[in-house]
Parts: structure tokens; sequence; C-alpha cells
């Protein structure tokens, strides 16, 4: 292997390891506090690389390239890198400032669901449909001429500009990074502004890794031409699936309209393949009415088929009879001498909603059923009295929780992250052991 590859595979292994150490974690804030601050510095920047693998950050790419390669000149790609450089440190200049004044003023859950509300949600959702109705060619969006004129000298002399617009960039994903902020802004919350504060900005720098190797590998582009139809309308469907995305906790049923049976994932791929046959990549709106109809039409078909094949990899193969009254999961438990599992969820937690595919294992299922009551507690209104009372009693600070408990309410077990079946039972097992003694 030749030095400059033995290089790039070094960097690449330093950049997983705080990803990595994330994940194998657990994806636990408070875990990784307890190890100390190095962990907690380690996490963060390992939550910000996987939220720049999100969905929801892709529609920022074209933005990056455009400031990066200087608008078609070749700026080399030293510069590219300072470039990148100033952009992200923008975007964590503006994660440091605003995580401090969200984690002071709200705590993580009360910031959280605001992202299921609808005067947050709608004006979100229309903003992601008009900028992808844009990119497939209904109309243009064009900046003030004095603006553009300042944007376009972005990435060949400012660096300036290039800071201030990463701040704009990190403003703009800021929704994008509500499953992994959370429980950073829920620790920011308890420590100190320096601490709370730095860890955001290390948080951004570990979103900044793609815009790093979008200025280091992405500087050679092809001549603009046709290809560019299909990259924006790539684009548009990324900015239509985010839509969606924060959509569903006003639309309950699209979380629920997925079967796990694989029938449902051939389904789902075919329309999404069909769509893209039809027209929903390389046709525009500005096209010849027949085309227009194609490009419509393609493209429900392809937005479709993908998030229901995104919403089969969710769906669980069973569900558990859930009881949503305290009361009477426990005079249930009483009388069938049994335990409960009391699961806080809520419509903006996107790992709650993950949790049911574990519940869903039929080893989970069957160990579940035999000895515990399954008790859901649907906490989305973070300022309702009985909710914030409901979540103290269980010490629930952060969703998803889910605690395993006596009649009594002796705790036998907890979860304050999602995790997979092999896990869910190292813990359920040892809590049937106790609740039968």
């Amino acid at each position: 292997m030749s030095p400059r590859k033995s290089g790039l595979v070094v960097v690449a292994v330093l950049l997983l390891f705080p990803t990595l150490a994330f994940a194998g974690g657990g994806g636990s804030f408070a875990d990784a506090a307890e190890k100390g601050w190095v962990w907690m510095y380690l996490a963060a920047f390992g939550a910000g690389f996987l939220t720049s693998l999100t969905p929801c950050v892709y529609p920022m790419i074209p933005i990056t390239l455009a400031i990066f390669g200087a608008r078609g000149k070749d700026v080399g790609k030293r510069r590219a890198i300072a470039l990148a450089a100033a952009y992200v440190l923008g975007m964590g200049f503006t994660y440091a400032v605003l995580g401090v004044v969200v984690a002071t003023i709200f705590s993580a859950t009360s910031f959280g669901s605001q992202l299921s509300h609808p005067a947050v949600v709608i004006p979100l959702v229309v903003l992601f449909v008009t900028f992808a109705a844009s990119m497939f060619g209904a109309f243009e969006i064009n900046l003030p001429s004095g603006l553009q004129a300042r944007l376009n000298q972005v990435g060949g002399k400012g660096y300036g500009g290039a800071f201030a617009m990463g701040s704009v960039g990190g403003l703009i994903a800021a929704p994008c990074t509500g499953p992994f902020l959370g429980g950073l802004l829920a620790f920011t919350a308890k420590t100190s502004a320096f601490g709370g504060g730095t860890l955001l900005f290390v948080y951004a720098i570990g979103m900044g890794v793609l815009f790093f190797a979008l200025a280091a590998f992405a500087m050679s582009l092809p001549k603009s031409g046709a290809w560019m139809n299909s990259v924006k309308s790539i684009g548009g469907v990324l900015m239509l699936l985010a839509a969606i995305y924060f959509l569903r906790p006003l639309l309950p049923f699209m979380r629920t309209f997925a079967s796990p049976e694989i029938w449902f994932l051939g389904l789902a791929l075919g329309l999404a393949v069909l769509g893209v046959v039809i027209g929903a990549i390389h046709l525009t709106f500005g096209g010849t009415p027949i085309e227009k109809v194609r490009k419509g039409a393609g493209l429900v078909m392809l937005v479709g088929g993908l998030f229901g094949a995104y919403m089969w990899t969710l769906a669980p193969t069973q569900k558990l009879p859930w009881i949503t009254d305290e009361k009477v999961a426990f005079e249930m438990a009483k009388t069938s001498k049994k335990g409960v599992m009391v699961d806080f969820a809520a419509t903006w937690c996107e790992p709650c909603f993950e949790f049911e595919k574990t519940f869903g294992d039929s080893e989970v299922y069957d160990e579940l059923l035999a000895n515990f009551v399954p008790l859901k507690l649907d906490v989305s209104d973070s300022f309702d009295e009985k909710n914030v009372k409901l979540r103290e009693n269980y010490d629930a600070k952060e969703l998803p929780t889910v605690v395993l408990v006596t009649v009594d309410g002796i705790e036998l077990g907890r979860f304050s992250d999602k995790v997979g079946p092999e896990s869910f039972l190292e813990t359920l097992r040892p809590a049937v052991e106790r609740l039968r003694k």
C-alpha cells in the first residue's frame, strides 16, 4: 500500500474511532459522561459525524460545493480545505451559541417536543417542499442581485464569507439534528456554559467531516449540462423525504402502515424503480405537459417507495398489547402476579418508535408478556404537569426510557436508549429472576 493510501486509512480510522466509540457505548451521552470528559467529547464528535450522514443534511451539499469550488474557479485543494475549515468553524459557532441558549432555557425534552408542534413542523415542511419544487425545475429561486454578487465571491476570497455561510448552514441543519442532539442537550443543561458550549462545538466539528471530504475530494466536477438536472432532482427527492420525516408526528398512521413482510419491501422498491423509469429523475417540470405529468407521477412513486422501504426496516414483526393507563396496568400486574414495563414515548421521539422493533422480536415478546404488563405513557407534551410528574416519579430524564418495576414500584431494570433484542434480554432476564424471588 502506498504511503498516501496508508495515510488516508489512518485518517479514516481516526475519524471513525469516535463514531464507533459513541455507537459501541449504546449512543448514550449519560454513559459517556460517567467515563469522563474525554469520552464526552468523543461521543459528541461521533454523534456529529452520524448526523452528517442523515438524509436531511444532504440538501446542504450543493451549497457547500459552490462555496468550496468558488463557483467554478480552480481554487486549489489547500484553499478549498481552508475554506471548508472556515465554513465548519461557522457551524461550530452557531451550535455553541444556539445549543447553550436552548439548553439553558428549555429542557432537552421540551426542545424535542417543539419538533412535533404544528407551528414548527408545517412551515418547515413547506420550506422543504418549496426548495424541492425549485430543484425539480418548477420555478427558480433567485437571491437579490446584490446578495448574489457577494455570495459569488465566497470561496475565492472570503474566509469570512465562508464562516458566515457556515453559520447559516448550521441554522438550516438544526432541525435535522434532533435525534442526536437531544441527549447532548440534556447533559449540557446540567453543566457549565463553557462545558456545554465546547461539547456542542465539537459536535459541529463532527458534522463538518463530511464537508471536509467534499472540499478535499469533490473539487473536480464535470462541466454543467443535462446531468445537473438529475443531480438537482436527487436533491429534491431528499428534501421531500426530509419533509415527510418531520411530518410524521402530525400523521401517526405514517408510522404504522408498513408491514414487516418481505413482499412489502419488494413492493416498495419496485414502486421506487418504476418511478425512476417513468421520469422522476431525468425529467423536469419545465418540459412538455406530458413530461410534467410523468415527472409528478414518477416522484410520487419514487418518494413513496423509498419511504415505504425505510419504514419496512422499522416495522415490528408483532406488537405488544399496550396499556395506556398507569393505574389499570398496575392492577392487572397485581392480579396476574407480574411486573410492569413502563415505556415513556413521544410522537417526536424517533428512538422510541424504533424500540418497537426490539419489543416485537419473538424471544423478547414472549419473555415480556409472560412476566410483565406493558404500559406505554405518551409524554409528547413536555409542559403538561401530569407528564412532568410521571417522568419525575420514574426518573425518566431522557427519551426513550423504559423501566422494569414490580407492582410495589421497585426498579428491576432500566433502558435510557434504544437497544437491540440481545442487549434487551441481557437486562430483562435478570429482572425476571429478581421478580420471581
